[in-house]
Parts: structure tokens; sequence; C-alpha cells
């Protein structure tokens, strides 16, 4: 199967860069189209105390923030010959997971490429997954790209 429509969720970390760098690959497919997509992400403000500043403020922020790297991304992604688009959603109470779900189905996504950490154990238990919340709930196809690379362990004989 060709992939022509490839979602790709960024939010600057060096695990979604590792999945931007998979799809630029994908994406010089002839006809091929990435959608670069962030997530802007409310829910850590909700556990933050409120004094001395305004929410507000901090996801105006936020969304600033996300333009400008959705721009810079688009930008470099397109100096390498990729035709893609950008968009920006709120999470809205919603996990991140969720969003880059129904925005690649809304969008008609052949594939979605994403960076994981590839944690385990209890790591994975307290900190979540993304990554793997979208395997878990989309019938669209998912590439995971490491985002570092794994240590090796040698061991003496």
């Amino acid at each position: 199967m060709s992939y022509k429509r490839i979602l790709v969720p960024i939010d600057g970390s060096a695990t979604s860069k590792a999945g931007l760098k998979e799809a630029l690959k994908l994406a010089r497919i002839p006809g091929a189209r990435l959608r670069l997509l962030h997530v802007v992400d409310e829910s850590p403000l909700l556990s933050l105390p409120e004094a001395g500043y305004s929410i507000d403020t901090v996801i105006e922020d936020l969304k600033r923030s996300g333009k400008a790297l959705l721009a810079s991304v688009a930008k470099s992604a397109t100096a390498q010959g990729a035709k893609c688009e950008t968009a920006m959603v709120e999470s809205m109470g919603m996990r991140v997971a969720d969003q880059i779900t129904s925005d690649a189905k809304r969008w008609r996504a052949d594939l979605i490429v994403i960076g994981t950490h590839g944690r385990r154990g209890v790591q994975r238990l307290l900190m979540g997954s993304d990554a793997e919340l979208v395997v878990r709930n989309t019938t669209i196809p998912v590439l995971l790209v490491h985002g570092t690379q794994r240590k090796t362990v040698k061991r003496k004989r």
C-alpha cells in the first residue's frame, strides 16, 4: 500500500522529531502529503496552583509556541521537498492521543507516524503513552518511531 496522507503529531520533543524524520522519508512517494499536527495540551495546567498567573494567558502562550513550532517544522519539511499542511487543536480536556486519532480520522489519514519514548514497566504505567493509546484506539496504520537510541548492555563473559 502506498501512503498518501500521513499524519505526524509534533510537540518539539526529540521523539516527535524522530517521527517527522521518518515521515519525511515516506513523503517522497509521489502524491504523498503530510499533515503536521500539534495538540495544545491544557491538562497539566489543571493541577497547578492558581495564584499569581492567569490560565488564559498560559494557554495563549502555549498556542503561540505551537503555531511557531508548526511554522518552523513546515518550513523545514517544505525545504526538504515535502508537501505539507499544518493543524493545531486544543486537548479540551481530552487525552492528546484521542485528539490525534480524531484528527487522523477526520482528515482521512492513511498512516500516522508518531515518535515514542519506548517506556516500559513502571515508567510507562506512571507516565502513560500517547503513542500506545493511538495504536490501541485507531484502525489507521501507525508507525512508531523511537526518539532515542536504545542503550545496549554489554555483559561480561
